[in-house]
């Protein structure tokens, strides 16, 4: 009973995998058929064909794979930056008899620029970011400039709505042009006239503390909602803490 009972079992699987490969040849015959291979026994054309077009279609298919394997390993970011910038100005005054320079003054300036950075992922929430920074204003009615070029590492969330961290170390540079005198001679009284002289160029280390929002909003392309950074400089023999916003667009590949 058990041998009867395990030939039928043997018989059925038997018939199982024949109509499977039956269907799997009937299926391979039509697609091949489609693409214009002769299939007819003998013939070693066509199955030099079929062998071309196997091999084809399978590094097609490594190059997609690779492709998303790497997809979000670089992003590339552009756009709209504005910092609330420290700037050091040094103060004349003209007294009785003789002009004083007084002791370097700190001034707010509204600066408006361009931020653009490079991530690479080295895992999908870690990577390291190349970030620079150009912002342009005026402060006592001439041009003020500031540029900062920073590097290090930043996490964020793989995710439709990702938001990211990260810690910047590298250079500053400020420049001011020259401030123009108070217009006439110093006049002598009790009311001395007085201004603030441009200190020039100068460049310091830098770091930023930073954290922003990026939204998906189509494959490769993402919105960044806002960046803020804490900007910490030397210039001039003083600190500067200055805050930093961004937004703009990423591109991701």
């Amino acid at each position: 009973m058990c041998a009867s009972s395990h030939k039928i079992a043997a018989d059925f699987w038997q018939l199982r995998c024949g109509a499977l490969a039956s269907h799997f040849a009937g299926r391979t015959f039509i697609v091949l058929s489609a693409w214009g291979v002769n299939m007819s026994p003998g013939s070693s054309s066509s199955r030099l064909s079929f062998l071309c077009k196997f091999f084809t279609i399978v590094l097609a298919i490594s190059a997609f794979t690779a492709a998303c394997e790497a997809q979000d390993k670089v992003e590339l970011f552009g756009g709209y930056s504005y910092v609330h910038a420290s700037v050091q100005v040094n103060q004349i005054s003209c007294g009785s008899l003789c002009l004083l320079v007084l002791p370097p003054l700190t001034q707010h300036a509204n600066l408006n620029g361009w931020n653009f950075s490079g991530q690479y992922k080295f895992l999908p929430f870690l990577g390291v970011v190349a970030d620079f920074n150009g912002t342009y204003g005026t402060l006592d009615s001439v041009g003020t400039r500031e540029h900062t070029f920073l590097f290090g590492p930043q996490i964020s969330l793989p995710a439709k709505v990702s938001p990211f961290a990260h810690a910047l170390f590298g250079a500053a540079k400020e420049s001011q042009d020259p401030i123009p005198p108070p217009p006439g001679p110093c006049p002598l009284g009790p009311n001395p006239c007085s201004g603030f002289l441009s200190l020039g160029a100068d460049r310091s280390f830098a770091t930023a503390l930073g954290a922003g929002i990026d939204v998906k909003l189509i494959p490769f392309v993402k919105l960044r909602l806002f960046q803020i950074d804490y900007v910490r400089t030397q210039l001039h023999g003083a600190t500067q803490n200055q805050p930093r916003v961004s937004a703009g667009v990423v591109f991701h590949f």
